[in-house]
């Protein structure tokens, strides 16, 4: 058996630093994730994610949920399809003014558990039709107390029972 032809070495060397590169882009994306949200006593600090938004993840009925964290919404807000697929029970009609315009939806009931241990039950939410992601709103954060600098959501845990 000869040498390996020239172009099957380069192709695999080229094979081999793309999957390093990958796992490198991997690992240290894990690692930005872990650090992203820390609970340290009765403080919890959420990290701006590298798409400069703070994310904190929740649940409305046990299912998993990352809310964009959004001090210029009013209300929270969801997804109409999510709250379809949670049967959350429909408590009205609502109109919203949103960044793409007035937005008719659905006013929607849930419990609502956020990392963390802050609790809200039976919160009243938007349902809206053609939202992309769910928003916490200041009908929870407002109820909290919190700062924000230098890229960190701080939030007093301690005496903050929304």
């Amino acid at each position: 058996m000869g040498d390996l032809p020239g172009w099957l070495k380069h192709t695999t060397v080229w094979l081999l630093l793309g999957v390093g590169l990958f796992v490198g882009v991997q690992s240290w994306q894990a690692q930005q994730q872990a650090t992203r949200f820390v609970v340290d006593g009765q403080t919890l600090e959420i990290r701006r994610s590298s798409d400069g938004h703070y994310h904190w993840t929740g649940r409305i009925g046990g299912r998993e949920i990352e809310f964009l964290v959004d001090t210029g919404a009013t209300g929270t807000a969801i997804p109409a399809a999510l709250a379809r697929e949670l049967g959350l029970p429909v408590v009205g009609t609502l109109q919203s003014n949103t960044a793409g315009g007035v937005v008719t939806g659905q006013l929607v009931v849930g419990d609502l558990q956020l990392d963390g241990g802050v609790q809200v039950d039976r919160l009243r939410m938007a349902a809206l039709p053609k939202l992309s992601s769910p928003l916490l709103g200041m009908d929870v954060l407002g109820r909290l107390r919190w700062q924000q600098d230098a890229g960190v959501l701080r939030i007093e845990l301690q005496g903050s029972r929304p």
